[in-house]
């Protein structure tokens, strides 16, 4: 029968199978998550009406630099890139089998075969033997028809696995760029403490020189000379654990932005507030966006897939096999019709003793989706903590640092008076010295603060997905 015959006869077999295939199975269905509390309309902690964006309260040109090198350059993106592909390749893989697998073969062989025996007439002392050659050429399918949707279930769980790791690969991306900001302004944080820290230890120099002026004059005890000493070595040590923070800080960042971590890298910005108020009325559907919550969703979904998998994984398999070709003692005769051969064959199984395995294989499905249910919901009571927890440290932080930036500025005041009056012997050393003490603490909370505002400011996006607008959020429990 020539090869195309055969095909046109297994092209006919598989649109008879597929027209059947819809009345006998359906994709399986996902269920929704089901959570023991409603999700919120509204965040519980009010807002400011406001408009704000990923970048715009805190983002700068070296900010902008250092993230975009970060991205280019961090190992640990790179290594998520690679799962991302993996991921894929599997849900190619898993998708393979729904398909006829069609391969060709070819094969030669000479053979010789010897008839002892049998001798040849007048030639008594040589054996009769014969050589043959067989040549073949084939085109061979095979398909194992998803009567039951098994094969779709596994690719539909493979397909929610790269989905899932697509996810995971936008959230590594998020969580670095917030990295690379925290760490940018921890290092400026540090290099603006380290330059208070060195102003201060230049008044206490300053103040033991004038002390110790004093004291040579008969004008002060000892007594000042000492604490003044004592201030002054102090501010020494704060002075190093300055350059040990910023060394530190500087070496973590040059480590995410895929650089050697020298300490070498230069940064010089400064602390301004965050600006703009949080706006009010934000969703709480824009943690649809999250990546973690759309990683862990499609983690059930996957897990739901894979139970209607192993549950079909118990029904009938109905295999077809088929091959066509030539086959001919002469390479020639390959393309002629007349030596042409062919097989058809479908094959009915039904497996009926496994050992308990197949039982076995639905029952682990089953516990692995409620195990993944369970951590969805789990990560979004997270999620709802972070950004409410979030939102109320804006509020917090935001009167934290307006009190501070009061004290500093009354303490800097004092210090200016203290030193006036122990000029003129009006106060004695304790004053002045406390109130430069004052000044100084005063000053560098107000630094940890505003540097802790920007922080919970990157936290909130990260904790939200991205910026304070509507614009691709759904609902948290369909984003399919």
């Amino acid at each position: 029968m020539p090869l195309t015959i055969l095909l046109s006869l297994i092209a006919a077999l598989v649109i008879t199978v597929l027209g059947v295939l819809p009345g006998c199975a359906t994709a399986p269905r996902i269920a929704e998550p089901e959570f023991e509390w409603p999700l919120p309309d509204r965040w519980s902690v009010p807002g400011i009406v406001a408009d704000s964006l990923w970048w715009e309260g805190f983002a700068t040109e070296p900010l902008r630099a250092l993230v975009a090198e970060a991205l280019e350059r961090n190992y640990d993106l790179r290594e998520a890139a690679g799962r991302l592909n993996a991921a894929a390749a599997q849900a190619r893989l898993a998708g393979a089998p729904k398909w006829p697998q069609v391969g060709a073969s070819g094969s030669g062989s000479r053979r010789r075969q010897s008839f002892i025996g049998f001798p040849i007439p007048g030639a008594a002392s040589q054996v009769l033997s014969t050589t043959t050659n067989n040549y073949g050429v084939s085109l061979n399918v095979s398909w194992e028809v998803d009567i039951w949707g098994k094969l779709r279930a596994g690719e539909a769980a493979a397909l929610a696995d790269f989905m899932r790791a697509e996810a995971n690969f936008r959230g590594a991306n998020l969580s670095l760029v917030a990295q690379t900001a925290r760490a940018y302004f921890a290092v400026v944080e540090a290099d603006r403490q380290l330059q208070l820290a060195t102003s201060n230890l230049e008044i206490q120099d300053l103040n033991l020189r004038q002390i110790r002026l004093r004291y040579d004059e008969g004008l002060r005890p000892a007594l000042d000379v000492h604490l003044a000493r004592s201030n002054q070595a102090a501010s020494e040590a704060v002075l190093e654990g300055r350059r040990r923070r910023l060394d530190l800080v500087t070496r973590q960042l040059e480590i995410l932005v895929g650089r050697y971590p020298a300490a070498q890298l230069q940064t010089h910005g400064e602390l301004t507030p965050v600006e703009g108020p949080v706006p009010a009325g934000l969703p709480a559907g824009l943690l649809a966006r999250r990546p973690d919550l759309v990683a862990a969703e499609r983690q059930v979904a996957a897990a739901a897939a894979r139970v209607s998998e192993a549950r079909r994984a118990l029904y009938p398999r109905l295999s077809l096999t088929g091959s066509g070709g030539r086959a001919s003692a002469e390479l020639g005769d390959l393309l002629d019709g007349d030596f042409g051969v062919w097989t058809m064959a479908a094959n009915l199984s039904q497996p009926l003793l496994q050992g308990g395995r197949l039982r076995a294989g639905v029952e682990l499905a089953q516990s692995q989706h409620q195990q993944a249910e369970a951590l969805f919901a789990a990560s979004l009571l997270r999620a709802l903590g972070e950004v409410e927890a979030g939102l109320a440290a804006d509020l917090y932080l935001a009167g934290q640092e307006r009190a501070l930036r009061r004290a500093a500025e009354e303490a800097i005041a004092a210090r200016r008076l203290a030193r006036e009056r122990y000029v003129q012997g009006l106060t004695d050393v304790l004053t002045l010295l406390d109130a430069q003490r004052r000044a100084h603490e005063a000053e560098s909370q107000m630094l940890d603060v505003r540097r802790q505002q920007i922080d919970n400011r990157i936290d909130l996006h990260l904790a939200l997905g991205g910026d304070f607008n509507w614009h691709s959020a759904g609902s948290v429990a369909g984003a399919r």
